[in-house]
């Protein structure tokens, strides 16, 4: 972020009720870790800017903030994530405008040893009473969470072939595709748990406070939808091996414990309910994490959207909007999510006797 964006931002954040005090010098560029967003400290105030370079559902700015606006607004119902105080609106100064939230001070999640902490939070979030059909907007409601997620899928599955060269590893992918497809097929019109979901939950997006609480910092994509695609994204190979600060493979063993902790922390109807959908969507989980490795890596290459304020859809993954280090790593990553030895690796546990879903209940 130039100082010229830093400028606009301050110039818009004075206008905001109960930051008319703040000085230029108070906001301070937090160190780059996602693709999404850039995160400045207010000083002084205990809050901070998160300030979207995009929207990853494709949304004009002023949707995408008022969408995220929502997100942080029920989640942190369940106090497990930032309050919000306010927003800026989009405008050409300040393209995708941003929310103010709490600056939740703490630290990167250490893993295994704060998956229970994680778990606590997502069923905080979990927990929150549903809204009625008039007061769901502007969430989106997934009715069917299994179609839902299969079509992020089938949207992102045509990027493969471009996006890597192991010809095992598409296959083994494609293979996924089929099972997919079928298991979408045999789920409609089946009854499943529909809860508010942070939906983008890998370790990175948590902050451990000094009581050990963790606090999602993400909610950009939230939505109501299956809570056990949470717990997938927050414990699949592709998400604990993504975050620069807290990436690392955990053991079946320490997943499956995460997975009984939240159940605990659930109400036992929920639990009970949710069951027999852990290992299915984990695979379906996995099959979105990874077919967007191959969107990524195609979609990084092209040169970054222009006029974002004024966009009709304002996705935008091009490398030239993040600095060379942080690509670096996505690059590294995605590269070996789509690797046939870690696919191969993944799939083993559904397909090997005594894996994970050997492990987990349902």
């Amino acid at each position: 972020m130039t100082p010229e964006d830093l400028d606009a931002l301050h110039a818009a954040l004075i206008t905001r009720p109960g930051f008319e005090g703040v000085k230029r010098d108070a906001l301070a560029p937090m160190p780059q870790k996602g693709l999404a967003h850039d995160h400045i400290a207010i000083r002084g105030t205990g809050a901070l800017l998160r300030v979207p370079r995009q929207s990853q559902f494709g949304l004009p700015a002023r949707e995408n903030l008022a969408y995220q606006i929502a997100g942080f607004t029920r989640a942190a119902a369940g106090g497990h994530a930032p309050r919000l105080h306010g927003a800026i609106e989009p405008s050409q100064s300040v393209p995708m405008g941003a929310v103010i939230v709490d600056h939740i001070e703490g630290r990167a999640a250490a893993l295994p040893r704060d998956l229970p902490a994680i778990a606590d939070c997502l069923a905080s979030i979990h927990r929150l009473p549903l809204p009625g059909p008039s007061d769901r907007a502007p969430l989106a409601w997934h009715d069917d969470p299994i179609a839902g997620t299969l079509a992020f899928i089938e949207d992102q599955a045509p990027y493969l072939e471009a996006a890597t060269g192991d010809a095992a590893a598409r296959r083994m992918i494609e293979e996924e595709i089929v099972w997919a497809r079928s298991f979408a097929a045999d789920s409609a019109g089946r009854d499943q748990p529909i809860t508010l979901v942070a939906t983008d939950t890998h370790p990175g997006n948590y902050v451990i406070d000094r009581r050990g609480r963790a606090f999602i910092v993400d909610l950009e994509k939230a939505l109501y939808g299956a809570p056990a695609i949470d717990l997938a994204h927050a414990s699949l190979y592709t998400s604990t091996t993504w975050d620069i600060e807290s990436g690392v493979e955990i053991a079946a063993a320490d997943v499956a414990d995460f997975y009984r902790h939240y159940l605990g922390a659930i109400p036992p109807a929920l639990a009970h309910a949710l069951e027999p959908w852990l290992m299915p969507l984990r695979r379906l989980t996995w099959l979105r994490s990874t077919t967007w490795s191959a969107k990524w890596r195609v979609e990084s290459k092209k040169g970054k959207l222009k006029a974002k304020h004024a966009a009709a859809a304002t996705e935008d993954w091009s490398a030239e909007n993040r600095d060379a280090a942080l690509i670096a790593h996505v690059e590294a990553r995605t590269g070996d999510y789509l690797s046939a030895a870690t696919v191969e690796r993944i799939r083993a546990e559904w397909r090997e006797p005594g894996g994970l879903a050997s492990l987990l209940p349902g």
